[in-house]
């Protein structure tokens, strides 16, 4: 009778790595699911400016996906890119000029952007920018301010930047950032 081999220990099976958490979903935005609040003086004033915006020969009152964030800025409010994208159902960026959106349509998108929460007050801005103030004195460098506001969050390109921060800088090169909040609040 032959030896028997001495059979090998199987390897332990390599667990698998856990699946990274997954952002939960944020679900698609249903315009019909919103209750309109607007008085109908404010919706003849929005009629009046969704005018200004319709470029269609016959002035069908329809204005396209790419000026709806501009019409709404222009009503009041300040949603940011993403927030305008949300509402419109996420499109693909060529169809921001081609597709349409008519005055019905709007309503419930601004009556949304009206609604939402988190805008930021006057002290979430300040508490935000002393994080960079490093000597505690009010003031943070505009270089460091330029970083930010081009590789952070919302990115701003470099002219939009310059735009904003026109005539904020001291000698130093430094920047009061209340006085630079109560600035950008104001506009």
């Amino acid at each position: 009778m032959a030896p028997k081999k001495k059979e090998e220990p199987k390897p332990a099976p390599v667990p698998k790595p856990p699946e990274p958490p997954q952002r939960p979903k944020t679900p698609d935005f249903d315009p019909a699911s919103v209750t309109l609040e607007f008085t109908p003086e404010q919706i003849e004033d929005f009629k009046d400016a969704f005018q200004l915006f319709d470029r269609t020969p016959a002035n069908e009152m329809k204005i396209t996906y790419g000026q709806c964030g501009d019409l709404i800025r222009a009503l009041g409010q300040n949603p940011t890119n993403s927030e305008i994208m949300y509402v419109l159902g996420n499109p693909k960026p060529e169809d921001m000029q081609t597709k349409m959106l008519d005055f019905d349509q709007f309503l419930p998108l601004h009556q949304h952007i009206c609604k939402a929460k988190d805008r930021g007050t006057f002290e979430d801005f300040v508490e935000g920018l002393r994080v960079f103030d490093k000597e505690g004195n009010g003031t943070v460098m505009g270089a460091e301010l330029r970083h930010v506001l081009a590789t952070l969050g919302e990115k701003m390109r470099e002219d939009e930047v310059e735009q904003l921060m026109q005539n904020q800088e001291d000698a130093n090169g430094c920047i009061n950032y209340e006085a630079f909040v109560k600035y950008i609040m104001a506009s």
